[in-house]
């Protein structure tokens, strides 16, 4: 009877409780019968009249206060993303056991390499973004440029005669015609004028180049076709300013650590070039002439340019080696040869001319290079005096074009017949320099060709010219960490494949000479290989003159062997005599003619 009063008097007061208060559905609030003209406390209350679905089902109340069977059921029938790492967190709560720590830490892995896979394709796409943005602002700048400043416009060839005749634009007007077809260039067909071609830019940047810089037309338009156009004006600019001093430790005498804390002890502010060498050192600054110190004239170092040290680098020579120098001096990479051998083995050094032999040699006894012998002869009779070599060094003469900042007379001086006959001059001192090394050697049998020049003409070409006559040499890897890999393909001439093991060095890049290095291996010369370059040699035409022809004396030409024997056998009692060895007795004299 309790119980059923009980239940009667909560029922009545749910019932006043409910009609106490009802929702103004005009306004969205909530007032009281109370005091109908006082808010209830707080904020008032939105509701949403969207649909049913999104509502979370209220729970009913049963008279006796429990909750239903349909309040017992789950919110969420289909799982979602967030309840799959509710879950996760839900394990990674778990105690670590040694039955889920590999389970665990796959897991952890996976969604590591995941989070980065997609910061990275964040990154990607963020940077592609910004570079639209930066373009788009760029042009944005340039129309706006354009509307504050005139537009360019490129001369004609009648406006450059005209101007020719007036003495030459000014500095200024140079300049910026540079700087506005090299823009031009970079996104020809959304800046270039209507009616204009490219060449008619490239033909103006290159004669402005030769203009600014002081070269020749033609040695402009032969450095400018080996760059882009950003990277040859980084090129022509980097040639006006002078590269850095280094110098040369002589391991012979003295070690780098302790050249250099004597030389800070004398007011010279130095370190050391790079990794790639252990014995070089950068001078910025000096109170003391860096040729005229104590430890100069001792020998303990040697002022030569970082490009000099890339060649013998690349050689390596090893102790107790047969070596030759082709063309040695002034005797910095012949020296640096010496101390790498230890002053074992024996270093031809070789030059041409006898004047330069004297400086030669005075920096050979200075550094203290016991191994050294020096003579002078034309490089390509060496292998006629001497051979035998395990490795050679050829620093060919060049057009110098690497080296335009210490001799800006290349700038004026070099025309197309000097390369050309530079060229031909490489060619054969490159096939001598093989030819004097013997294949036999253990522990060499290498050739390491390098000129200070830039252009193809006296690199690649010429590489690739002995890999054509001499079948029994190849390219190997120079060992040099850095560089940019040789032509392969040049203005539509294709060389061997194995040229981009040699190397390119140029000043804007490397801070250095404008350098180039390869080097090749010597090996036997196969039977076949011998029979195939006799072939070649008998096809190969004989040119005769016309006038011979004409007039008909082919056919009475011959040679007399017996007549020919004595001067044979004079000229080769000559070439032992300048050996050092005994000639046999003469056959039959030679016979003078009036």
């Amino acid at each position: 009877m309790r119980l059923h009063l009980k239940e009667t008097l909560m029922n009545s007061i749910l019932i006043w409780i409910r009609s106490a208060f009802y929702q103004d559905y005009n306004t969205g609030s909530i007032y009281s019968h109370v005091d109908s003209d006082e808010p209830l406390r707080g904020p008032a209350q939105e509701f949403d009249f969207g649909s049913d679905d999104d509502e979370e089902p209220s729970i009913p109340v049963t008279s006796k206060n429990k909750r239903s069977k349909q309040a017992e059921r789950p919110k969420k029938i289909i799982p979602t993303g967030s309840d799959d790492s509710s879950s996760d967190e839900d394990e990674d709560d778990e105690p670590v056991t040694m039955a889920n720590m590999a389970a665990r830490s796959r897991k952890l892995e996976a969604r590591a390499a995941a989070e980065e896979e997609l910061d990275i394709a964040e990154m990607q796409a963020r940077e592609a973004a910004e570079l639209e943005d930066e373009d788009d602002m760029d042009d944005e700048i340039e129309e706006d440029g354009d509307m504050d400043t005139e537009q360019f416009h490129l001369p004609t060839a009648a406006e450059r005669e005209e101007e020719k005749a007036n003495g030459g634009p000014d500095v200024h007007t140079v300049q910026r015609r540079m700087r506005e077809c090299v823009r031009v260039l970079s996104k020809f067909k959304k800046r270039a004028e209507k009616g204009r071609s490219r060449a008619e830019y490239v033909s103006q940047v290159v004669a402005d180049i030769a203009s600014y810089y002081g070269y020749n037309e033609f040695l402009t338009e032969k450095l400018f076709q080996l760059f882009s156009v950003t990277e040859a004006i980084e090129f022509f600019e980097a040639n006006e300013v002078s590269r850095p001093v280094t110098i040369r430790t002589n391991t012979l005498r003295t070690r780098r650590r302790d050249l250099a804390q004597a030389l800070v002890n004398r007011g010279v502010n130095l370190e050391p070039i790079g990794k790639w060498t252990n014995v070089g050192l950068q001078v910025f600054e000096s109170n003391v002439p860096i040729g005229a110190t104590p430890e100069y004239l001792a020998g303990h170092y040697m002022l030569q340019a970082a490009s000099s040290f890339l060649p013998v680098i690349a050689l390596s020579p090893q102790p107790n080696e047969r070596v030759l120098d082709m063309a040695s001096a002034p005797g910095g990479k012949t020296t640096h040869m010496a101390a790498l051998m230890q002053n074992t083995g024996i270093i031809f050094a070789n030059e041409l001319n006898k004047a330069r032999t004297k400086s030669l040699t005075a920096n050979v006894h200075r550094l203290g290079c016991r191994n050294v012998v020096v003579c002078s002869y034309d490089g390509r009779e060496f292998p006629k005096v001497m051979g035998g070599f395990d490795r050679v060094l050829l620093d060919a003469p060049c057009s110098g074009t690497g080296v335009i900042s210490k001799d800006p007379s290349v700038k004026i001086n070099k025309s197309e017949r000097d390369f050309t006959l530079l060229s031909h001059l490489q060619k054969q001192l490159i096939l001598c320099a093989i030819d004097s090394i013997t294949p036999e050697s253990k522990t060499g049998g290498y050739l390491v060709y390098s000129t200070c020049s830039v252009t193809v003409d006296e690199n690649e070409a010429v590489v690739d010219y002995a890999l054509k006559k001499r079948p029994n040499v190849k390219l190997v890897d120079t060992g040099l960490e850095f560089g940019r890999e040789g032509f392969t393909s040049y203005r539509g001439k294709n060389f061997n494949p194995s040229v981009k093991l040699t190397r390119r060095f140029y000043p804007h890049v490397h801070n250095m000479d404008g350098f180039f290095v390869a080097k090749f291996k010597v090996e036997k010369r196969s039977k076949s290989a011998i029979a195939a370059s006799k072939k070649d040699e008998a096809d190969e035409p004989i040119e005769v003159d016309e006038e011979f022809i004409q007039n008909g004396d082919t056919a009475d030409v011959a040679f007399n062997d017996d007549e020919d024997r004595p001067y044979l056998e004079e000229a080769k009692r000559k070439r032992m005599k300048a050996k050092g060895l005994r000639p046999p007795p003469r056959s039959k004299p030679v016979e003078t003619q009036a």
